[in-house]
């Protein structure tokens, strides 16, 4: 079958940017091109957000520490990140693309999928529109990605990562099960090491082996998600795009502290500000939460625990008092690297006041003072009304989740 001329049953693309956040401070800051880059959380960030190409050359990686890439590369050059300038040129990618295909899944700030099979006959093939693509990317933002085509998302995500950077490999949906027959299965996307090693009991380590496995031994294991995984490795991944922004199943934040932190004082601040960034964060989509997980990261691992309030409640007082008591109740004078607050079970927030909770007259009150905060810390910046305990809160800047998308709930820098 000709790659070019043939219209395709389902043809999926999967647009990955290039070390997204380092190519963006390279084309901003011209000097730093050919230079290797490293992007961390402001200036006194410790950690490697991402890094250029040329800083990856020497083993330099996303998430390692600062020194040990040092070490590496002693010629680094360090940027801090800049999370607006992210999201605007992820929003205009995002938008270019859709002026070419409008069937898209934001996957992530640098990733998305397209799905070229409505407009392909537009086009002459799948294949010119995946150029198209590829064209108006770098247009919208001056910078290079890599594509991978294929007849399902799976296929498409892993050929879009075989040629970096600046890739275009393309796999029609009818060579894809003997393209990936050798591939080991861990290398397709959604199949990490717990998956890898049930597989592996069941003698599944290359996608090849699964055809030997009865689908009804991952379905009776992992439900549908089971069923999607036999099919991925086989080159026939059935799940279509999801365009729509799913309603969030947690919202967290975290912050790394200064290192060997063994203030209480210091944690508590620290846990105040967490709390604070959450309970604003969900009445800016009004939601609430009961359950909530409070970590603290210490020399010896996590500790802490899943906490719970009497009622749901988005007010930040409340979120706070459950981390005093979780500090209070793990922590033993160690040192912390690192604090997390997560709300484990947001839902729509309720329409009326709880007969059962405090006063009517007292829960108004309440949420008119939550109501005004929240319109003055979003004219004149975040905090600007606060406690104040947070006066000594970290002045390191906030950091864009690599899940963001640029419309919905996720859109949270």
């Amino acid at each position: 079958m000709s790659n070019t001329t043939t219209f395709w049953p389902r043809a999926i693309a999967l647009i990955d940017m290039n070390a997204f956040f380092a190519s963006v401070e390279q084309r901003d800051f011209p000097s730093l091109l050919g230079q290797p880059v490293v992007v961390t959380n402001g200036l006194r960030g410790s950690c490697v957000i991402t890094c250029s190409y040329e800083a990856r050359a020497h083993g330099v990686h996303t998430g390692m520490v600062l020194p040990q890439a040092r070490k590496l590369c002693p010629k680094l050059v360090q940027r801090p990140a800049r999370p607006e300038v992210y999201a605007r040129v992820s929003t205009s990618i995002m938008r270019a693309i859709e002026n070419i295909c409008p069937d898209i899944e934001v996957f992530s700030i640098d990733e998305a999928f397209v799905d070229i099979t409505p407009c392909q006959k537009l086009y002459s093939s799948p294949i010119h529109a995946a150029k198209l693509l590829k064209a108006a990317v770098y247009e919208a933002s001056g910078l290079l990605c890599s594509l991978g085509l294929s007849g399902d998302k799976t296929t498409a995500k892993y050929a879009a990562k075989l040629q970096k950077p600046n890739g275009f490999t393309v796999i029609p949906p009818w060579d894809a099960k003997a393209r990936l027959r050798h591939v080991p299965v861990t290398e397709l996307c959604g199949i990490a090491r717990g998956i890898g090693g049930f597989l592996a009991n069941y003698g599944v380590t290359h996608c090849g082996d699964m055809e030997k496995l009865p689908i009804s031994i991952l379905a009776r294991r992992f439900g549908n998600l089971g069923r999607r995984i036999w099919y991925m490795c086989q080159g026939e991944d059935p799940d279509p795009l999801h365009s729509e922004i799913a309603a969030p199943k947690s919202i967290g934040h975290g912050k790394v502290m200064p290192p060997d932190t063994r203030s209480r004082d210091v944690i508590l601040t620290y846990a105040q500000h967490m709390a604070f960034k959450v309970g604003t964060r969900m009445r800016k989509h009004q939601l609430e939460a009961r359950t909530f997980s409070i970590g603290l990261k210490t020399e010896f691992g996590w500790i802490g625990q899943k906490a719970r309030l009497a009622l749901f409640s988005d007010d930040q007082r409340k979120i706070y008092q459950l981390c005093r008591e979780v500090i209070q109740a793990h922590w033993q004078g160690e040192s912390v690297w690192q604090i997390q607050v997560t709300a484990l079970d947001p839902q729509p927030a309720a329409m009326q006041l709880d007969l059962f909770a405090a006063s009517a007259a007292e829960q108004q009150m309440q949420a008119r003072l939550h109501l005004a905060m929240d319109g003055i810390n979003q004219r004149y910046g975040a905090l600007t009304l606060s406690p104040a305990r947070l006066l000594g809160r970290s002045d390191m800047p906030n950091v864009i989740a690599p899940a963001w998308k640029p419309n919905g709930l996720r859109q949270t820098i």
